[in-house]
């Protein structure tokens, strides 16, 4: 097995586990409570804002709780979320159904392209894997993320300026900097670094510089 492999077979396991646990909840992909997970889902409305009617792809959506969030926001457009845990996907199709506008399928990587692609949280749980190894995973699928919205993309990723005291051995932590200059290097001088919505975390926002007017 590769470590890419491995890696989306033990995270897909940890997923499925807090989901039976914790049910369709902020819990139940490993969030801490409802406020903190919608203040994550608000980071990425500046990436589509005065666009309701773009398309949107969610890498790592669980039960597709953003495809809520982006309704009550006012958003339109077609919705696809994809996770690599079936448990999740299944429960998205029990809580939101399929039609014309929303779609869910079991997978690491999209195979459509949409205007937007979003990805929130995938990048925390790094387990016993080595720093190095998830980062290069991490760089990887940000490269899947940047082929997946022709205008651009948005992560989020735990900060290594938190508190030390607050973080956890089986969690990734990011330098905002060092995140800040790949982003920048790899796909454009137009990346937003947000880190002031009072979470232990940052949001990366990329335009594609083809898709900026």
């Amino acid at each position: 097995m590769t470590s890419q492999s491995r890696i989306h077979s033990e995270v897909a396991n940890y997923y499925s586990a807090k989901l039976e646990s914790h049910g369709p909840t902020p819990q139940g992909v490993d969030w801490n409570g409802p406020d903190s997970h919608q203040l994550r889902h608000r980071q990425f409305l500046r990436l589509l804002e005065r666009t309701p009617g773009c398309s949107v792809t969610d890498l790592g959506c669980g039960f597709g709780d953003f495809l809520r969030f982006l309704r009550n926001s006012g958003h339109r457009g077609h919705f696809t979320g994809y996770d690599i845990a079936a448990s999740m996907i299944e429960k998205a199709r029990e809580i939101h159904g399929e039609g014309e506008d929303r779609r869910w399928q079991v997978g690491a990587e999209p195979d459509q392209v949409a205007d937007f692609a979003i990805a929130s949280g995938i990048f925390n749980v790094r387990g016993d894997v080595a720093s190095e190894i998830w980062t290069d995973y991490v760089f990887r699928t940000l490269d899947v993320l940047a082929r997946a919205g022709r205008r651009g993309f948005g992560f989020n990723i735990l900060s290594l300026s938190s508190d030390p005291d607050h973080r956890r051995p089986t969690l990734f932590y990011a330098d905002p900097a060092t995140m800040l200059s790949h982003c920048i290097s790899r796909y454009g001088r137009s990346v937003a670094l947000l880190q002031d919505y009072g979470l232990y975390e940052f949001t990366v926002l990329v335009r594609h510089p083809e898709a900026i007017d």
